[in-house]
C-alpha cells in the first residue's frame, strides 16, 4: 500500500480542478490580452474564477488579488517591497516576523535585514503559538510590517491573526499573514482577520502547483514586482497562467464547500490516528488540538532522528515530513521544536503527518502498524535512547 501523509507539503490536484482546467491547453489556448476569438474565449472562466477566489477569502471587490506563481513568490513581493517602499527611504527602519515563519519569509526578512533593516524575530511559547500582545510590546513608531502567519505548516498551530490585525491597525503598521496553511482547513476571512496582504498557493488545497495568490487592501499598494505590461493592473506583467488561475478558482470553491468536512471528520481522524500514536511510549505532541489545524500532527519519537524514520516509512509506503518541504534537504534540527525549548535529542525527532481530505483509515490503520514497526526497529538501535532516563518526556 502506498499511503500520502504530506499534505501540508502538496495535495492531489482534485479531479474536478483538472478536468476545469484540461480545455485551456489545447483547446481555448488564446493569450488573454489578444484581441481575437481565440483570446476571448479565455475572458469569462478568468473572470469566473477570480470570483471564486475573492468570495473563497471573503475579499471585497474593491481590493485587489494579483495572481502569482506561489506565497514563496508573494511572500517576497511584501517584505522587499516594504523594504524599498520604506527601510530604503527612511520613513520606517523595522520589521516583526514571527521565529517560525516558512523560510520564504524567514529568508528574505534575513536578506533585508542585512541591506539595514531592523528585524523582530518572535518567539512562540511552549505551545509553539504565537502570544498576540507579544506583537504590541514589540511595535514602535518605526516598524513597518508585520508579518505573522495564519497556520503553522509544522505544528499546524493556529496564531492569532485577528488579534495581531488588530494591534497592527491600532498603531498603523501595516500586517500580512501567510496563509498557506490555512485556506481548505480553517476559515480565512481577509475582512475578520484585519489585514493588508495575505498570500496563498493553489497546491495546498488540491489545485495545481505553480499558481498562487497574493490580497492587497484597497490603499496598500506594493511597487510593481514585474515590469513589462498591463496584466495584473501592471503590478506583475506576463502572460496569465490561463489554465492555473481556472484550476485555483475551482479548486478554492471546493476547499471551502469542505470545510465543514475536513473540520470535522478530518479531525475525528487525526485525533483518533493521534491518540494510538501518543500509546507508544516517549512520545510528545506539540500544540494543543484545539489550537492546530484539524489535519496536522508533529509528534517527535524520543530517541529516533526524524530522517531514520522517514526512510522506514518511505520504505513502507508512506509518506511524511520532518517539516516544511522547501527545508526538507538540510538535515537540522527542527526549528518549531529548537523554538519551544526541546533538547536537542527530541529537537530531530519530529515527524509531521498531515491528511486530505482523501485520507482514508484504511490507510492510517496499515500506517499505524508501520510506525510501531519502525519505532522497535529503531529504538532496538538507537544508543541515544538505551542510555536516556525513565520519565524524561514528562517534563516536556
Amino acid at each position: 500500500m502506498r499511503v500520502y501523509l504530506d499534505n501540508n507539503a502538496t495535495t492531489i490536484v482534485d479531479p474536478h480542478v483538472f478536468e476545469e482546467m484540461e480545455p485551456f491547453f489545447v483547446q481555448k489556448y488564446g493569450n488573454p490580452n489578444s484581441l481575437h476569438s481565440f483570446a476571448s474565449e479565455t475572458h469569462q472562466p478568468l473572470k469566473t474564477a477570480m470570483e471564486k477566489i475573492y468570495a473563497g477569502i471573503h475579499a471585497p471587490r474593491e481590493d485587489s488579488v494579483v495572481i502569482t506563481s506561489c506565497a514563496t513568490e508573494s511572500n517576497n513581493w511584501v517584505l522587499k517591497s516594504i523594504y524599498f517602499q520604506y527601510i530604503l527611504t527612511g520613513r520606517k527602519n523595522h520589521i516583526i516576523v514571527s521565529e517560525v515563519e516558512h523560510p520564504s519569509v524567514i529568508a528574505t526578512a534575513k536578506f533585508i535585514e542585512s541591506q539595514g533593516c531592523r528585524v523582530t524575530y518572535l518567539p512562540i511559547n511552549h505551545e509553539g503559538l504565537i502570544d498576540a500582545q507579544s506583537v504590541r510590546d514589540y511595535i514602535t513608531d518605526k516598524t513597518a510590517l508585520v508579518s505573522i502567519m495564519t497556520a503553522n505548516n509544522e505544528t499546524g498551530g493556529i496564531f492569532p491573526v485577528q488579534e495581531i490585525g488588530e494591534i497592527c491597525k491600532e498603531h498603523n503598521v501595516l500586517f500580512h499573514t501567510d496563509a498557506v496553511q490555512a485556506i481548505g482547513k480553517i476559515p480565512v476571512d481577509v475582512q475578520s482577520f484585519n489585514v493588508d496582504y495575505l498570500t496563498f498557493s493553489a497546491h495546498k488545497f488540491h489545485g495545481p502547483k505553480g499558481v498562487g495568490g497574493l490580497y492587497i487592501k484597497k490603499g496598500r499598494e506594493l511597487l510593481p514586482l514585474l515590469h513589462g505590461g498591463s496584466q495584473m493592473g501592471g503590478l506583475r506583467s506576463g502572460t496569465l497562467n490561463v489554465a492555473g488561475i481556472v484550476g485555483m478558482g475551482k479548486a478554492m470553491e471546493q476547499a471551502v464547500d469542505a470545510l465543514d468536512y475536513e473540520m470535522t471528520d478530518i479531525k475525528e481522524m487525526r485525533d483518533a490516528f493521534e491518540d494510538e500514536l501518543l500509546k507508544i511510549k516517549d512520545t510528545f505532541v506539540v500544540t494543543p488540538r484545539e489550537k492546530r489545524t484539524p489535519n496536522t500532527t508533529l509528534i517527535s519519537f524520543r530517541g529516533i532522528e526524524g530522517e531514520a524514520m522517514l526512510w522506514d516509512l518511505n520504505c513502507a509506503g508512506v509518506a511524511a515530513s520532518t517539516g516544511s518541504a522547501c527545508a526538507s534537504e538540510d538535515l537540522e534540527s527542527n526549528p518549531v521544536m529548537e523554538a519551544i525549548g526541546a533538547d536537542a535529542d527530541l529537537a530531530h525527532t519530529a515527524i509531521r503527518f498531515s491528511l486530505s481530505r482523501y485520507t482514508t483509515q484504511e490507510e492510517l490503520d496499515y500506517t499505524l502498524e508501520v510506525v510501531k514497526k519502525a519505532v522497535k526497529r529503531l529504538r532496538e538501535i538507537s544508543s541515544s535512547y538505551a542510555y536516556a532516563p525513565d520519565g524524561h518526556d514528562s517534563k516536556l
